[in-house]
């Protein structure tokens, strides 16, 4: 599904990914971890098409072909979600409205038609009972007023959604208590399926004990340094980041 070769990226002149090499399947998921700055949220940003990362060298490839030259939101519509760590609000435009909005504009983009609205309701009702969402919550303005645990599970509500190929959750654990965390990862485990795959960036190895990881890779100085499987993310909560370190300068 998606093929990461030799990426480096840079911004604002600064060099932050040197070289990641990645593939993901669909059916997997895949935790990346690593210390502040490593690079964690740059490759999710550089995935997602934000505008201001400079892509130098290397290729990403969705479903064998690249991507490199598509905008944000073309990637978006070809399947890629990103959730944000610090969801911006939108005063005056509903949960609801926000929904129905970019699912259409992803409809436009493959030439489809709206979808019917009864059709839209009858999938907001099933994804929001899904997600354990009160329907109140869905007329509330995007994110305005909510709890950092509601801004994330409106987040999980949006990809139940939009059905993502490839989701990204960039430090989605990110000041959840532990009740809110397992809200969000109960969410994120019933929208996993043998045709999605779901990349998790975590400092933590506690979000994966609710979303279990089929590959664990630890990011530092902009390179995978090592890959393992769920035991390696036990391995960092106990020895720290500094071991690997060790390693990588030895």
């Amino acid at each position: 599904m998606l093929k990461i070769t030799d990426l480096h990226a840079s911004v604002e002149d600064k060099g932050i990914l040197r070289g990641i090499n990645l593939e993901v399947k669909p059916g997997e998921v895949h935790a990346i971890m690593g210390p502040n700055g490593s690079g964690k949220s740059t490759l999710a940003s550089v995935i997602a098409g934000k505008e201001e990362y400079e892509v130098e060298e290397g290729e990403i490839l969705l479903d064998g072909e690249s991507i490199d030259e598509l905008s944000a939101e073309e990637r978006a519509h070809k399947g890629i979600f990103l959730s944000f760590q610090y969801p911006v609000e939108i005063p005056g435009v509903s949960v609801t409205n926000f929904m129905k909005t970019a699912i259409n504009e992803t409809r436009r983009a493959k030439g489809l038609e709206e979808m019917p609205a009864n059709e839209m309701l009858k999938m907001i009702r099933e994804k929001s009972e899904l997600l354990e969402i009160d329907r109140k919550f869905l007329s509330r303005s995007l994110n305005e007023g909510f709890s950092g645990g509601e801004k994330k599970r409106n987040e999980i509500f949006q990809m139940a959604m939009l059905e993502p190929k490839l989701a990204i959750l960039d430090e989605t654990d990110s000041g959840l208590d532990i009740d809110a965390l397992r809200i969000v990862a109960n969410g994120v485990n019933k929208l996993k399926s043998k045709d999605n795959a779901v990349v998790v960036i975590t400092h933590y190895q506690r979000l994966l004990d609710y979303i279990v990881p089929d590959y664990v890779h630890v990011l530092y100085k902009g390179r995978i340094v090592k890959s393992g499987g769920k035991e390696l993310a036990h391995e960092l909560e106990e020895k720290g980041y500094d071991w690997v370190k060790e390693e990588v300068n030895a």
